[in-house]
């Protein structure tokens, strides 16, 4: 039994949500951005793929809004920040580090600056194996948000 879920885990985790092909997104981390609901500008600072589509964080003058493709407009401007370039991409496979248990690779699924460094959000439990932790069906640590962000020296490239 054991076996088969580590089986699961691994094929559940280097599976693209969105499929094959990766979504292009509609702009790019700091890319300078006009918000239609609000009618401001801000610049992105974080996409994540949600609930079938990306999803993306807007920094407003120090408030994060969350916006579809839909309630943004992208200018092609990138705004300069005292920040280096992100590690990884999304849809990039890496290996988990400190990860004790189970399979250790995974999948990049959003992008994120938080306090000028970049974190990358990935999937920590499959969602079969959280409904299963939640009907008490297996034994596991509890998981609320089955996704994490993680930091840069918590991720190795993966050589595929």
């Amino acid at each position: 039994m054991i076996e088969l879920i580590s089986i699961l885990e691994t094929s559940w985790y280097l599976s693209p949500p969105w499929r094959q092909t990766i979504p292009p997104v509609e702009v790019n981390l700091l890319e300078r951005v006009y918000l239609r609901t609000t009618r401001n500008f801000g610049y992105c600072c974080g996409i994540q793929w949600k609930h079938e589509t990306w999803l993306y964080s807007i920094d407003c003058r120090n408030e994060i809004v969350h916006a579809t493709q839909n309630q943004i407009i992208g200018t092609g401007d990138l705004v300069t920040l005292p920040v280096r370039k992100p590690a990884f991409v999304l849809g990039q496979r890496v290996m988990l580090c400190s990860h004790h248990k189970g399979a250790k690779h995974r999948l990049i699924l959003g992008i994120a600056l938080v306090n000028n460094s970049w974190f990358y959000l990935v999937e920590l439990m499959s969602p079969t194996l959280v409904l299963s932790a939640a009907e008490g069906l297996i034994k596991t640590p509890t998981i609320s948000n089955r996704f994490s962000l993680v930091g840069e020296k918590s991720l190795m490239r993966v050589k595929v």
